[in-house]
Parts: C-alpha cells; structure tokens; sequence
C-alpha cells in the first residue's frame, strides 16, 4: 500500500472543524459520487484546513483496493472505488477530531461526545442494528448514515440476537460512544457500517445526463476511427469540428519538442523548429487532441487512465476508453461483447496477447524531482503507443497515424 503525502502547511493552528453532515449525500464539500479530481479541487480551495492530506492505494494492483483520501488531523477518509474513481463511502474514524452538523445541531468533536443516547435524540427513532460479536461492535443505521459503538465484554448481554433495544443503555446508566460513522448511498437500501459492512457501499448512479464515465471508442484498422458519443472524430478533424463533438476545450497549450520524432526518421527538420504544434486539453475527459500547428488538423489523441502512481495523477479524469482490432470483427455497438477490448484495466500482458509482441520499450522519465514515481515504459505498434507503468497497468495511449 502507497502513502502519499499531498501537502503539509507548517505553523497551521490544528483542531475541530465543523462540516455539515448530508445522510446519503456526503459532508462537507465532499459528495458522494464525485471523481476523485473533484474533491482534489475542492481541497487545493481550502488549503488551511485541510493542511494535511495522505493519498493511500495499493501500488502493485490499483483496482483491487479503494483508492482512500486521509485527513489525519480531522479524522475522516474519503473511499473512491478504484475503477470508477468516484467517492463511494465516507469513513469518520475519529469523531472527536471531527464536529457535524446536522441541520441546526451539533455533534461530535472535542466538546460534544456522540453517545448512542445524543444520536438517538438527535437523528430520532430508528429499527435495531446489527451486533457485530467478533468485533464486539453495535451498528446503528439511518438511511445513507450508520454508527458503530464499541460494546464492553461485560455488557455483552445487553444485545440479544443481534438487536438491541433502544436507546441503548448499560447497567450503570453510561452509554457508549460512537468509534465510527459511515456516510455513503441510500439509493440501494444496504446497510454499511464496520468491517465487511463496509464493502456494501456503492457508488451512486450517475445522472442522466452526465459525461463522467462516458465511453470513447477506438477501433484499430488500416483508418483508424475515433468515437465519442457515437460520433466519429476523425484524424484531419479541425478544431471547429472538435469542438463541435466534444464542446470548449478546458485549456490549450502549445506542444514543446517533440521527444519521439528521431524515432521516426521521416522529419529531417532540426528538433527546434516542431514547436507549432498544439493540444486541446479535455481535462473532464481523461484526453488530449494535437493539432498541426501549420495545417491546424488532428493529428494525435491522448488517452488517460489517471491510476494512482503515475505523474499525471489528478490532472485528469479517468478516460473510459475501450480498444478493439478490426481483424477480430465487430462493431461500436458490439464492442460490449467482443473478448479482444482493450480497456484502462487491461493489463500490458493481456495486451500483448490481443495485439502480439511490439519488441522492446522506450524509457519515459520526467526526472526524478518533478516524478517521484520513477520511469514508465512506452511500446509502440501502428497507430498507436501504450505508455505502460511498472505494475504493468496503461497510464496512456497515444492515437496516430504513421
């Protein structure tokens, strides 16, 4: 498991802070379902509270554990499911460093303990939870809202088949203290709390009319095609037709030297003289566009899986991208169903294995300073590159025409 220590602003008074608790709907600024670069941004706008952010996924296989933003100071996680890259669960793990509110009320924090009594009066009447006995912790839920309570071994009888009555009080009049409190979807009806419960939060749906997720299909031939929304984007597209499909880009940056054009050999102009060249970034959708800075036509597509590891982490949104051979047959519509895709968690073996050994890969590095996560491997066939990264899943693919 990585860690990664977003940022860490020196001399900032530390505390409780108070974030407004949405059942079902997130805290704070943090809303269920929004993609990870959402709740970067939303960070990066309040860098004096939320000073100390810890990045924590598993290096070796990015889609098998959540991908979880830490605030240690403040005592909650952020969990975003590793495919999707949207928040699916939030996890307060130290209520006292963390105070909510809930309509006019508060809870939680140094000053005011949230007892099983003060949630009861708070958030009102409620079914039994679930008594978790190897845990030796009482779960208590409300829709898209659940609280767990550590149960001292002696008071074990006071939970009989798994239900407790409520309010829940001991023999000695004390109550217990919420250790944790989960808030995630209510859309699905499950109940979420510690331990396996946790795994039954999902991510909400996405709504009707959103682009997040939205699918962009490449179908490799001898033209090859470009497709977004079912509408094909072709090499040779100018930026009026890109922007026609696709709408305003999110920024355009002139493209530097190209670094691969020795390769080649079919470009004898000196290296300083290819700085015409331009992209449209689409940051909301995991992709680039370069133009020809002389004929202003498309001349490659950038692809990014936005996985944990690679220096281009939270730049931008994960493009669902799913890549198929015309040899194999098959269409747009049927790419679904076809056994040789290639999608953002198709490992480089099982790439190989659709599109054959390519030889050796070129080094790509950006320097130790500005990329602590070491070099990707770029391997490249007709038409289009994988930059691959040591854990043997795709950080991008490169369109072109050779």
């Amino acid at each position: 498991m990585m860690q990664r220590p977003h940022r860490r602003c020196e001399g900032t008074a530390m505390g409780a802070i108070v974030l407004d608790l949405r059942p079902g709907f997130g805290i704070g600024p943090f809303s269920l379902g929004m993609p990870i670069c959402e709740a970067f941004a939303q960070i990066e706008q309040q860098p004096t509270i939320y000073d100390v952010v810890h990045v924590k996924y598993y290096d070796e296989e990015p889609l098998k554990l959540d991908i979880v933003i830490s605030f240690p100071d403040h005592g909650f996680h952020l969990r975003f499911d590793p495919w999707s890259q949207r928040l699916r669960l939030v996890e307060i793990f130290d209520i006292k460093r963390l105070q909510m509110r809930y309509h006019t009320s508060l809870i939680g924090g140094p000053s005011t303990l949230a007892t099983f009594v003060a949630v009861y009066a708070l958030f009102g009447p409620t079914f039994p939870g679930i008594y978790d006995k190897d845990r030796g912790v009482y779960n208590l839920f409300y829709p898209g809202l659940s609280f767990a309570f550590p149960i001292p071994g002696q008071y074990t009888d006071c939970v009989h088949d798994r239900e407790a009555e409520l309010p829940l009080e001991f023999p000695d009049g004390t109550t217990p203290v919420t250790c944790r409190v989960s808030i995630y979807d209510s859309s699905t009806d499950k109940k979420v709390g510690v331990g396996s419960l946790m795994d039954k939060a999902s991510v909400p749906p996405l709504p009707i009319d959103s682009v997040y997720m939205e699918e962009v299909h490449v179908k490799l031939a001898e033209e090859l095609h470009f497709s977004v929304r079912g509408q094909n984007i072709p090499f040779g597209a100018s930026p009026q037709d890109v922007w026609t499909e696709l709408g305003r880009p999110c920024g355009i940056h002139q493209k530097q030297v190209d670094q691969m054009v020795i390769h080649s050999g079919s470009d004898p102009r000196p290296r300083t003289t290819l700085c015409g060249d331009y992209f449209y970034n689409y940051f909301m959708r995991g992709l680039d566009i370069l133009f020809d800075g002389q004929t202003h036509k498309v001349k490659k597509f950038v692809l990014h899986t936005n996985y944990p590891g690679h220096a281009d982490f939270n730049s931008y949104i994960k493009c669902n991208f799913v890549i198929f051979a015309s040899e194999f047959g098959g269409s747009f519509q049927e790419v679904n169903n076809c056994k040789h895709r290639i999608t953002p968690s198709t490992k480089w073996e099982h790439v190989k294995e659709i599109l054959g050994d390519c030889g050796r890969a070129a080094i790509q590095t950006q320097g130790s300073t500005s990329n602590p996560f070491g070099s990707t491997f770029v391997y490249g066939y007709q038409n289009i590159a994988f930059e691959v990264m040591k854990n043997g899943y795709i950080a991008t693919v490169t369109l072109f025409q050779s």
